[in-house]
């Protein structure tokens, strides 16, 4: 494909659409050849037909004066006289049905004149249409083809690279533009000083590094600080998406890694940026059961890593790539010497966030009461992409209320949007599916507030959102975490499970509801014994696979080759982990039977508690004495019966 260029000045020039010669070509050829059959039928002396046996009778009754014999039709002329007296030629064709060679004796016996079919003069035309005619119909319907599927002109240019340049590094993005990735920033300012001033690292014998490898979650900001870098830098800039390199035909994407390399060499310096590397870098040798996977993937993996080792690193072309897979890019690929450097762009703490709502805010009007600082802070876990949509989403609603400004409410609602999903008040519960829920989150809030690292319980909702949420209960944490401890994980998995548990507790029996809270809470479980060795018994032993691993080996069973006894032992550690679970959770909840129903009947009520109100209620909630014990260790003195004792 041509290449486009893109800039804030300049549109792109579209190329002319291709004319389609193949339909043209075709509608001449069939009038040529309807021409041919009905010319010499509209102009030629109309003739009848007649059997051959019919002909010979004719002969022999002296009725036929000429003839003209030939291999494959005779014509012959026959006189008759009219009523008033005038003498009549009809002219008649016969076929004959053998070669008779008793056919000229027959003639001369009756005085019939004959002669030959003199050969025609054009047949040499109907000849060259013969041999001419079929391919050229073959190749004009293939043209014609071609023309309908957007090929033409430009299926000659497959093998060109397809990507798009912006000159001078005009991408419309700076570093003020991009927020929250203060380390990523600060690493790439070295590259941007080198393609301004190459002189000062030469002179030392510096080699700048010719690859960059941007390596994060989705929605981090890796193809803006590629582009920030450009614009910077202010030099041309080449994008391009790894899967844009691959094609159906074997050889096309390794043409483009050349074809886009040698159009790089000659704008130098500037920077070739490649999205989604692990399309095309992913490794040669985990491709599952045919070691190896597409020829074509393979080939124009083969061709880049030709190129970024074939060219000089000093000639001012550096590569950088993004990637939210780094665990499937090639060693080859991600060597030193082709991709030098890894930058991670992680997802950004407090402040980052902070930041990065004040850039995507700029162009928002907002109220008075809009506090950034505390909508970060109520934000964790969201990327620079989560927070823009985040801003977009307030900004909507509150166009949406005819508001002159966007207020905090605004965003709140907008980050439950994002959370739980879109409100649904159109799903309308029955009385026993209401009160069901009101229990499950109220079960889940005071457990929830009891537990270390959890977060405080902002909300209870009994208003569906989502795809299957019927209610919700929002925890929000009050500091960036990376890591959790085991009595957090543990009052996680008993946080999950007390829904469920407070379903037993008031009305003996449970629901459906409760699904995906086990589902999370038995994850939870086996990846504490698993893989973080979270278990007395088990040990520090990693039981399950990296991601990387699972790779390699062709994506097979998650878990290492282990003995069925130690896979039992798994399974029934995880177990004894989801009971003590849940007998604590049944536990606070019989000793705060009291404050769950007060709770439950007060949001059937109102549908909705939040802000101090709901604080103030679960301020009241008492910690039984195993608490503490099993948080520390994990382990209950008490038996399941005594779980089953404090069911109704």
């Amino acid at each position: 494909m041509p290449v486009e260029t893109n800039n804030n000045h300049n549109k792109p020039n579209k190329s002319p659409k291709p004319r389609q010669f193949g339909g043209s070509l075709l509608i001449l050829l069939s009038f040529l050849l309807l021409l041919n059959l009905v010319v010499p039928s509209l102009f030629g002396q109309r003739q009848t037909q007649v059997p051959y046996s019919e002909f010979i009778a004719q002969v022999q009754n002296n009725q036929v004066e000429q003839a003209v014999v030939g291999s494959d039709r005779i014509e012959y002329t026959i006189k008759t006289q009219t009523p008033e007296g005038e003498t009549v030629e009809q002219v008649f064709t016969t076929t004959p049905v053998a070669l008779d060679l008793d056919l000229p004796k027959i003639l001369r016996e009756h005085d019939v004149e004959f002669s030959a079919l003199p050969p025609s003069e054009n047949a040499w035309i109907g000849t060259l249409f013969s041999w001419l005619i079929p391919p050229l119909i073959f190749f004009t319907i293939w043209g014609f083809l071609i023309n309908r599927q957007g090929g033409g002109p430009a299926a000659l240019t497959v093998g060109k690279s397809k990507a798009r340049i912006y000159s001078e590094g005009i991408t419309g993005v700076k570093f003020i533009d991009v927020a929250g990735v203060d380390e990523a920033k600060a690493e790439l300012e070295e590259i941007i000083d080198f393609l301004k001033n190459a002189g000062k690292y030469t002179r030392l014998g510096a080699k700048i590094p010719k690859g960059v490898l941007l390596v994060g979650p989705p929605g981090t900001g890796k193809t803006m600080l590629a582009k920030a870098v450009a614009g910077e830098a202010g030099v041309p800039f080449f994008s391009i998406s790894g899967s844009e390199f691959i094609e159906l035909f074997v050889g096309v994407g390794a043409s483009r890694v050349r074809d886009l390399f040698d159009q790089a060499k000659q704008q130098a310096p500037c920077i070739v940026f490649i999205d989604e590397l692990d399309a095309l870098g992913k490794s040669r040798g985990g491709a599952g059961p045919m070691m190896g996977g597409n020829d074509e993937r393979e080939q124009t993996l083969n061709q880049l890593l030709s190129e970024m080792d074939g060219f000089d690193a000093n000639t001012g072309v550096i590569i950088i790539a993004a990637t939210n897979r780094p665990e499937v890019i090639d060693p080859a690929l991600s060597r030193p010497g082709r991709f030098d450097r890894q930058v991670v762009v992680d997802r950004p703490d407090k402040s980052g966030r902070e930041a990065i709502l004040n850039v995507h805010a700029r162009n928002v009007k907002l109220a008075n009461d809009v506090n950034l600082s505390t909508i970060a802070a109520r934000t964790p876990g969201f990327a620079g992409a989560d927070l823009a949509n985040l801003v977009n989403e307030a900004a909507l609603l509150a166009a949406r209320q005819n508001r002159q400004a966007v207020i905090m409410a605004d965003f709140n609602e907008a980050i439950e949007r994002l959370v739980a999903g879109l409100e649904k008040r159109s799903r309308v519960l029955n009385e026993v599916e209401k009160t069901t829920v009101a229990y499950h989150e109220v079960g889940h809030a005071i457990i929830g507030a009891l537990m270390p690292g959890a977060g405080k319980v902002e909300k209870i909702s009994v208003v569906p959102r989502g795809v299957g949420a019927l209610g919700y209960t929002i925890q929000m944490p009050e500091e960036d975490r990376f890591l959790m401890i085991e009595d957090e994980i543990r009052g996680r998995i008993a946080t999950l499970l007390g829904g469920r548990s407070a379903e037993e507790t008031v009305f003996g029996k449970v629901s459906t509801g409760a699904a995906d809270d086990i589902q999370k809470a038995t994850d939870l479980a086996e990846r504490a014994i698993t893989i973080y060795g979270m278990n007395e018994k088990l040990g520090p032993v990693a039981f399950e696979k990296i991601q990387q691993q699972q790779f390699l080996e062709g994506y097979g069973n998650p878990r290492r080759s282990i003995s069925p006894k130690v896979a039992e032992e798994i399974d029934r550690e995880v177990k004894l982990t989801l009971d003590n679970a849940h007998h604590i959770a049944l536990s606070i909840l019989h000793y705060n039977r009291e404050l769950l129903e007060e709770t439950a009947q007060a949001l059937l009520e109102k549908e909705i508690l939040e802000g101090a109100k709901l604080r103030e209620r679960l301020n009241q909630v008492q910690a039984p004495d195993e608490l503490e014990e099993w948080l520390r260790t994990g382990k209950l003195s008490q038996d399941r019966p005594l779980m089953q004792s404090l069911l109704v």
